[in-house]
């Protein structure tokens, strides 16, 4: 057994966990010293009441509004945003809703720094083992992030954005993760419950891939087993009582886990998968990790064996991980067919292509040899 090298990073970021969090919003720019942020919200936060508490902190401040952000959010949107937020002289970036909008504030805080066209900034992987990184070394804007999902994408440095052409483009700067974090369970309660379930299994599956990822290190094996543990407790109660607002506390707690845990780990063969799905289908991230999951498992198994039972003994369902998530996921109500959330027959090759170009398979401990092994993994799971 040989020693595991590692890198370990600590972003700069403050989280502020507890009820009515969301009213703390004003003092945490006021401290940042920032009177002219840029607003991204998603199209359900805007018509729900966190907006109106969100906009009241925001009075008296010279507010760009972004407009209603779409799922899986576009360079061409990114690039819009960067250049009405130069000529606004934007000082800050909140974001208010769930991944797409995480991600798209990153993206604009890294244009508005870099310039240029947003791809040419990308992370670019070549199969089977070519990876360029680009070092993005100018200062970026500070972000605020309230988050609404269980992604855990306002704690991560990296991005994805969709391409003209649906690809995803990849992006990881450690300078683009949240400087403040605002968990508020109350305020989460206005969530759909289907929302929160599925892309906590979108935090479950950073956690599992966190144990196992080439670049993982110490704090984030640690992170992902107490992730995993946690996530298996309190899905099913959120599942049980949506109303509850310990249990949707605690479901952002572990979401919260699971994205630091990608800051010391980085995702593999599933989210790059998911990442295809989603680029060439739209359809929701959440969703697509909760079908994946275990497939990408399997695909894995001979070459994850001992990370898998150390996850299976924190998920608590016997010592087969993989048929304890598929039972969780059954009784979450989760979807567990590609057919059941939108993802066309015909649409399986050009997933399974698109899947080789993701960076996600450079930190997998399998290697992925041609796309006929991902088009029959795709199969197994339509």
């Amino acid at each position: 057994m040989s020693f595991h090298p590692f890198i370990q990073q600590t972003p700069a970021m403050k989280t502020i966990a507890r009820e009515g969090a969301v009213d703390s919003l004003g003092a945490e720019l006021a401290l940042l010293r920032a009177r002219r942020p840029l607003l991204v919200c998603s199209a359900s936060v805007l018509r729900s009441p966190l907006y109106e508490r969100v906009t009241k902190q925001l009075e008296g401040l010279a507010v760009l509004s972004a407009g209603a952000i779409p799922a899986h959010s576009s360079a061409e949107l990114v690039e819009q945003l960067a250049a009405e937020s130069a000529r606004h002289q934007v000082d800050v970036i909140i974001a208010v809703g769930g991944g797409s909008c995480s991600d798209t504030a990153k993206a604009v805080a890294l244009l508005m720094a870099e310039g240029g066209r947003l791809a040419d900034h990308a992370t670019r992987f070549t199969p089977p083992a070519d990876l360029y990184a680009p070092l993005l070394l100018q200062p970026k804007l500070p972000i605020v992030t309230i988050p609404c999902t269980a992604s855990g994408a306002e704690v991560t440095s990296s991005l994805g954005i969709r391409a003209a052409d649906g690809s995803k483009l990849l992006f990881t700067d450690p300078q683009l993760a949240s400087r403040v974090v605002l968990l508020d369970p109350q305020a989460n309660l206005d969530v759909p419950v289907a929302l929160m379930l599925s892309t906590g299994m979108n935090g479950l599956a950073h956690c599992v891939e966190g144990l196992y990822s080439k670049v993982r290190s110490p704090l984030a094996e640690v992170l992902a087993i107490d992730g995993i543990a946690r996530f298996a407790r309190v899905l099913p109660a959120v599942r049980r009582n949506p109303g509850d607002v310990v249990q949707r506390g605690e479901l952002m707690l572990a979401a919260h886990l699971s994205g630091l845990v990608l800051v010391n780990a980085r995702t593999c063969l599933h989210h790059a998968i998911c990442h295809a799905i989603g680029s060439v289908t739209g359809v929701g991230h959440g969703d697509a990790n909760a079908v994946m999951l275990p497939h990408a498992l399997s695909f894995n198994f001979e070459s994850v064996q001992p990370q898998l039972e150390r996850a299976a003994v924190a998920l608590g369902r016997g010592s087969d991980f993989i048929a304890g998530l598929r039972e969780l996921a059954a009784e979450l109500g989760v979807p567990t067919r590609l057919r059941d959330i939108g993802v066309p027959h015909e649409s399986l090759t050009r997933i399974a292509t698109k899947t080789l170009g993701e960076r996600g398979l450079f930190f997998n401990p399998r290697t992925v040899r041609n796309a006929d092994e991902m088009l029959a993994l795709l199969e197994q799971a339509w």
